[in-house]
């Protein structure tokens, strides 16, 4: 904050009626482990004059309604703002209806993306409501605290009313709301019932204060960080379209501020920005630092464009260490003509192309994102695009709906469209002229097949050999949806080790001969997760190998070949730490390819029927969650 700016207000602790005064910026979270910058920002960029009248509170959606609605009247605020969201306006309304029967005299705010398009419509909603925060809050929640402050000390210094004067306070009381008004109309970027003030201009970008000085308050919770507002893009559904211009963080800024991270031993920490690669220079000079700086903890997330890389961006990621960082893309579709729609310029086949090579060095976390419900994507066209981007292997693939935002060219678009969504949040797509509802359902199914089975990594060796029967990946979870609706357990949301028992269930349904196949595939999937202390029912019966086993664990006991890094533990803890499983030759191939164990033994097909691989739990594939795995020699349990 510039020296000029500095208020003469004094703060709380200076003691009076002044100490009890508080501003309580709270948020409702969607889980635990998220944080909400934008109260932290608000409060940081107040100053620290005057931080100290300012309050923070985080709730979730997942607590009840009741619960925060006593902890809020416990603190009792002078006023509150709420921090607006799809995901929790909702619940806010409730709180926003409730609060003012237990606090009359609290103020109540709103701000974030949710209230500033709808502001409006949300005061003339809850009639208790002061105003609305528009745009960005920082330098207007800072005025409008001074405004506050500067009335708790006019109130402070008039005292308690003469009894002699009663005529002159009820004068007072009558016309207090128009000169508060007034007073409000003074600070840009409200919208108040009188109308909109003027709006707030943009704000520098490097001027905005680093909001985790103090880790304490995110411990165990992701981090969320900007280096940049904006989006040079023009995607008709997405907010972040409106703000025309891209501003950055100072390049030296954010390393200092990045290297606090890395210093603290951050889990994650994501970026915020919009299209993080829009500029190739700044990308390039976070990545180098990154790399060059890295603690072997910190995964850092950034959402790209992957058309827009360069050769030299590619290669740059290739030497980062596995499980540094986490590339979110959004294709949305792969019609051109949906592209063309929703104004999302995207060259296909270079995304395509980066894709693979980001995939290459099995380092880069790829999470690939689709939207069903665009502008001439009907079903036909939309298993298309997943097929297509199925095939790019990603490490997530992500079926999202298109969500109708206020404020967005979507939304006044939607009648061009025949887009029929929810008029509450989370604005979801019901219909459009080319997908019908029942599509959509059908759609949802295959999202929780999705979820459920590709993106829980869970199947890695199962689901390659599943396609094949099928005429495409989409297929086979559109009919694996359909078994789950067939027998029911699409309502009883089956726990994990159930889930191996159902998708087998499902091969014997579609190709019963290859059974046997399956089976071994799915042992193979449930112990690259975990070293089970139960083994599954399907898994084949152990006690032929038993003596090869033992054996095995006898021989690294006394040389230490294949587990050195157990130099301290004896055969029967290896034995417990690790796992030896035999597999059939048929499986073996499949198991090389889907692990990535490429060896010169299966250029020939050895003469024993079966195969051991060797699961080691301490050392785990950082992007993808296996346990580490070697195939030993074909000849080394002949010696035993």
């Amino acid at each position: 904050m510039r020296n000029e700016e500095k208020s003469e207000i004094s703060g709380p602790e200076h003691g009076g009626e002044t100490a009890g005064r508080r501003f309580l910026l709270a948020a409702v979270n969607a889980k635990f482990i998220h944080s909400n910058p934008a109260i932290y920002s608000l409060k940081a960029y107040a100053g620290q004059e005057l931080e100290d009248y300012v309050e923070l509170a985080e709730y979730t959606i997942n607590q009840p309604m009741q619960d925060i609605l006593r902890d809020i009247y416990v603190r009792k605020p002078d006023v509150v703002g709420f921090s607006c969201y799809i995901w929790n306006r909702r619940l806010i309304g409730e709180l926003v209806t409730e609060l003012p029967k237990l606090l009359p005299e609290t103020d109540i705010w709103l701000g974030g993306p949710e209230a500033a398009c709808s502001g409006i419509e949300l005061l003339d909603r809850y009639p208790y409501l002061t105003g609305i925060m528009t745009g960005e809050g920082e330098a207007t929640f800072r005025e409008l605290l001074k405004y506050y402050i500067e009335k708790w000390e006019k109130k402070q210094k008039r005292g308690r009313p003469d009894p002699e004067n009663d005529e002159i306070q009820k004068i007072r009381e009558k016309t207090k709301a128009c000169r508060e008004d007034e007073g409000l109309q003074a600070i840009s970027g409200l919208c108040l019932r009188s109308g909109n003030t003027s709006p707030r201009p943009l704000l520098e970008l490097t001027d905005l204060p680093f909001l985790y000085e103090d880790m304490a308050p995110f411990e165990n919770k992701i981090i969320y960080y900007e280096s940049g507002r904006g989006c040079p893009y023009r995607c008709s559904y997405c907010l972040s379209s409106l703000d025309k211009s891209v501003r950055l963080r100072d390049i030296a800024v954010v390393k200092r501020e990045l290297q606090a991270f890395l210093d603290q031993g951050v889990r994650q920490v994501k970026f915020t920005d919009r299209t993080f690669n829009c500029s190739h220079d700044h990308a390039m000079e976070i990545w180098k630092y990154i790399l060059e700086h890295d603690n072997g903890v910190t995964n850092f997330h950034f959402e790209i464009s992957a058309d827009l890389l360069r050769e030299e961006e590619i290669r740059l990621l290739s030497l980062a260490r596995p499980g540094l960082i986490q590339l979110e893309i959004g294709v949305q579709s792969t019609n051109p003509e949906t592209l063309k729609a929703v104004r999302r310029f995207t060259d296909l086949d270079r995304l395509e192309e980066n894709v693979a090579a980001l995939g290459r060095g099995g380092n880069v976390h790829r999470h690939l994102d689709l939207i069903a419900g665009l502008p001439y994507e009907d079903y036909e066209s939309f298993r298309n695009s997943f097929d297509r981007v199925y095939r790019m292997k990603p490490e997530q693939l992500q079926l999202g709906f298109l969500k109708v935002l206020k404020g967005s060219e979507m939304y006044d678009r939607a009648g061009e469209f025949g887009i029929c969504f929810l008029e509450e949040p989370p604005y979801e797509v019901l219909y459009t002229n080319w997908l019908g509802f029942q599509d959509v359902i059908r759609l949802k199914g295959v999202e929780e097949m999705v979820e459920a089975y590709y993106n829980s990594g869970q199947f890695t060796c199962t689901l390659p050999f599943l396609e094949e029967i099928f005429s495409g990946a989409f297929a086979m979870y559109e009919a694996l949806a359909d078994f789950y609706k067939e027998k029911g357990y699409d309502v009883n949301h089956p726990a994990r080790v159930r889930r191996y028992e159902i998708l087998l269930e499902f091969a014997e349904k579609y190709d019963a001969g290859r059974l046997p196949v399956c089976r071994e595939l799915l042992t193979c999937d449930l112990y690259l997760r975990e070293n089970l202390k139960s083994r599954p029912k399907f898994s084949r019966e152990l006690a032929p190998f038993q003596n090869s086993i033992r054996w095995f664990y006898g021989q690294e006991e006394k040389e230490r070949r294949y587990l050195p890094q157990y130099k301290d533990c004896d055969r029967r803890q290896l034995g417990r730490l690790t796992h030896l499983e035999p597999f059939s030759v048929d499986v073996w191939k499949r198991l090389a390819e889907c692990l990535a164990l490429y060896e010169n033994a299966f250029q020939e097909k050895p003469a024993e029927e079966v195969r051991y691989v060797l699961f080691d739990y301490s050392q785990r594939d950082p992007v993808k969650g296996h346990a580490a795995v070697r195939l030993l020699p074909t000849n080394l349990f002949s010696k035993g």
